[in-house]
Formats: C-alpha cells, sequence, structure tokens
C-alpha cells in the first residue's frame, strides 16, 4: 500500500509542537534557516503554550497539534 508523502512544513510544525509540549528547549531545532525553521518554531511555540496552560498527559488529549 502507498503512503502519500507528507508536507515537509506541516511535519516540522507537529515535531516542533511536540518538542515544545514535552519541554525542550527550542535551541533542539534542526533547520538552522529557512521556512523549515520557521514552521518547527511555530509549532514549538504552540506546543510550549500548551505545556504552560498545563494540556499535558490526559489533559492534553483533545489539542491536536494543527497549523493555524
Amino acid at each position: 500500500m502507498k503512503r502519500q508523502k507528507r508536507d515537509v512544513t506541516s511535519r516540522a510544525y507537529v515535531r516542533g509542537y511536540r518538542a515544545g509540549l514535552s519541554g525542550k528547549s527550542r535551541d533542539i531545532c534542526p533547520s538552522e534557516t529557512g521556512d523549515i525553521r520557521e514552521h518547527w518554531m511555530s509549532g514549538w511555540r504552540q506546543g510550549r503554550s500548551d505545556f504552560w496552560d498545563g494540556y499535558q498527559g490526559v489533559s492534553g488529549i483533545h489539542c491536536t497539534p494543527s497549523r493555524p
């Protein structure tokens, strides 16, 4: 069964969101410059915001990362 390739920017956003939600530093961003870094950082900011608001574990199930 073939799988469609996912958009690289949306994948970067989701990975940044997961890093922010788990409380990791933004210094671990895999890209130094470019569009991918921007999407990763915006996902990280949203994840970090949800982390500070207490959306972890069971209380964070309804918070699915979606692109703005």
